[in-house]
C-alpha cells in the first residue's frame, strides 16, 4: 500500500504472483505449469466459481463424494447444474474411486470433483486412483476437478497432485490452509491450456480482478522464512492430530483410519447417538464444545458422524477431551 500497489490488476493475477506460483509446483511437485495457465481468484471459492461457470451447462452434474465439502454442490446449482453426490463410507476412505464413479456415472455427467486431502475426513486420493479417476473422466469425455487446498498439511506423506500426472485436469487452490492467509480471500487455479482464455473472460466479468493488496502480500508466502514457519505449524497440527485421535478411540468414537491430511477427524458416534446434529447441540449448549454434525456435509450416514477440528491450540483440546471424558468416560 506504502508503493501505491493499489489499483486493479490483470484478471488472471499479477504476473509475479503467478510466477512464484508456477516455480511452488516446480519445487514441490517438480511439474513444469506455464504462468499463463495459472489464474489468481477471490479465494479457491472463486475458482470454483470459475470452474462451473465454465464447465457446466443447465442439466448437467458432476460427480463428488456424499459426504463433503457442501458449497461445491452449491456452485453447480448456482448455474444451473447439479452435484451428483456419490455414497461414500469408511470402507472407501470416504473418497471417489474410479470403480465408484463408473457406478454412477450418469447421462447427464459432465465430470468429476474430488478432494485431496478432503472436508470432512482428512483422507487423500494415491497416485494410482487419481489416475485412474481421470482415465474414467477421459474415457467418457469428461473433466476431472481435484481440490486441492489442504496440500502442504499432510502428516505421514505428501499428498500427490494431479498435475504430477496430467495437465489436463483442473486445479483448486488457495492461501488459507497451509499458507494461512484466511481473510486475505486469495486462491487460485490451475487450468489446461485450452480453458485459460474463456476464464479470462469469465473472471473479467464475474470479479474484474483480485485484491491487488492481498495479491502482493502473498508473494511473502514463498520466502524461506516464511515457509519455515508455515512448515512448523504443520508439524504443530500433526502434534494435536496425534494427541486427539487416539483420545477420540479411546472414549468409544469410531474412527477406522487415521487421517492422513488436512485439519479434521470425521468420527463414528454410534455408541452414543443416532442424531448428529441433537448430539453437536446438546454437547454445545450443555458441555460448551463446539464440533459440526455429519449433517452439514451430506446426507450418506451424516447422523451417525461428526467432524472435530483440531485448528486450535493444544490446550482447548486437552480441555475438549477433559469435558468428554466427564461425559462418556
Amino acid at each position: 500500500m506504502g508503493r501505491g500497489e493499489t489499483s486493479y490488476s490483470q484478471a488472471a493475477g499479477i504476473p509475479e504472483l503467478r510466477q512464484a506460483l508456477a516455480a511452488f509446483y516446480l519445487q514441490e511437485y517438480g511439474v513444469e505449469i506455464a504462468p499463463r495457465r495459472i489464474m489468481i481468484t477471490p479465494g479457491a471459492s472463486g475458482a470454483l466459481l470459475l470452474i462451473a461457470a465454465l464447465l457446466i451447462n443447465p442439466g448437467d452434474g458432476m460427480l463428488m463424494t456424499d459426504p463433503g465439502y457442501p458449497c461445491n454442490r452449491h456452485f453447480l446449482r448456482l448455474v444451473e447444474g447439479e452435484g451428483q453426490l456419490v455414497p461414500v463410507g469408511p470402507e472407501d476412505r470416504f473418497q471417489l474411486t474410479a470403480n465408484k464413479a463408473a457406478e454412477h456415472w450418469q447421462g447427464n455427467t459432465i465430470g468429476a470433483m474430488v478432494a485431496s486431502p478432503a472436508n470432512p475426513s482428512g483422507e487423500i486420493l494415491a497416485r494410482q486412483e487419481l489416475s485412474d479417476l481421470f482415465d474414467l473422466c477421459c474415457a467418457n469425455n469428461g473433466h476431472l476437478v481435484v481440490d486441492e487446498i489442504y496440500h502442504g498439511l499432510s502428516y505421514d506423506e505428501p499428498a500427490p497432485s494431479i498435475l504430477e500426472i496430467t495437465d489436463q485436469a483442473f486445479v483448486i487452490n488457495s492461501f488459507s490452509k497451509y499458507f494461512g492467509m484466511t481473510g486475505w480471500r486469495l486462491g487460485w487455479l490451475v487450468a489446461p491450456e485450452h480453458a485459460v482464455a474463456d476464464l479470462e473472460k469469465l473472471a473479467q466479468n464475474l470479479f474484474i480482478s483480485m485484491s491487488t493488496m492481498s495479491q502482493y502480500a502473498a508473494l511473502a508466502a514463498f520466502e524461506p522464512a516464511t515457509r519455515t514457519i508455515l512448515d512448523a505449524r504443520r508439524e504443530e497440527f500433526a502434534r494435536r492430530r496425534d494427541y486427539l485421535l487416539p483420545e477420540l478411540r479411546r472414549l468409544g468414537f469410531d474412527i477406522p483410519h487415521t487421517p492422513a491430511g488436512a485439519l479434521y477427524i470425521y468420527a463414528g458416534i454410534s455408541k452414543f447417538s443416532n442424531n448428529s446434529s441433537e448430539f453437536c447441540l446438546n454437547l454445545l449448549e450443555q458441555h460448551g464444545i463446539a464440533i459440526t454434525p455429519g449433517a452439514d456435509f451430506g446426507s450418506h450416514l451424516s447422523q451417525q458422524h461428526v467432524r472435530f477440528a483440531y485448528t486450535t491450540s493444544m490446550e482447548q483440546l486437552q480441555e475438549v477431551v477433559r469435558r468428554l471424558d466427564a461425559i462418556f468416560g
